[in-house]
């Protein structure tokens, strides 16, 4: 039995909605076999769909091809998590980080962010104090 990969991606829950599965699929995110593939592409029984959702790519092994979507309770009959648990602690270490990994546009830092900035970058820290005597001393 086969499967549209895009139709895959949304019955098998990997993506919230077909289009977005499509428009993965189109800039590259979806590979099989270390190759890219169209939205089109038909998935056949026992091949392995790795998904590149930053920072982390998630490998699943297909085990039924559906095209329509299941319940979240059936998706162990439809494919076999294989990401290599090193994926898993590159996202932890990214949820750790914080606010050293926002995405551009994501928002303005909170008040602990800027406060732990500013601890960063206090002139104190570096083996200076407020006088700006000290500034001008490393300019000559």
């Amino acid at each position: 039995m086969e499967a549209r990969i895009d139709k895959w991606l949304w019955a098998a829950r990997i993506f919230k909605t077909r289009s977005i599965a499509a428009d993965a699929c189109k800039n590259g995110r979806v590979t099989i076999g270390g190759m890219n593939v169209k939205p089109s592409r038909m998935l056949k029984e026992g091949e392995v769909v790795d998904v590149r959702k930053p920072p982390v790519t998630y490998s699943f092994r297909v085990i039924k091809c559906i095209e329509q979507r299941v319940g979240a309770k059936l998706l162990p009959e439809v494919y076999e998590n294989v990401t290599d648990p090193k994926q898993y602690e590159i996202l932890e270490m990214s949820r750790i980080s914080g606010f050293v990994d926002r995405a551009r546009g994501t928002g303005r830092p909170t008040k602990k962010d800027r406060r732990s900035m500013e601890a960063f970058t206090d002139p104190v820290m570096f083996g200076f104090d407020d006088d700006m005597e000290d500034l001008d001393d490393l300019d000559n």
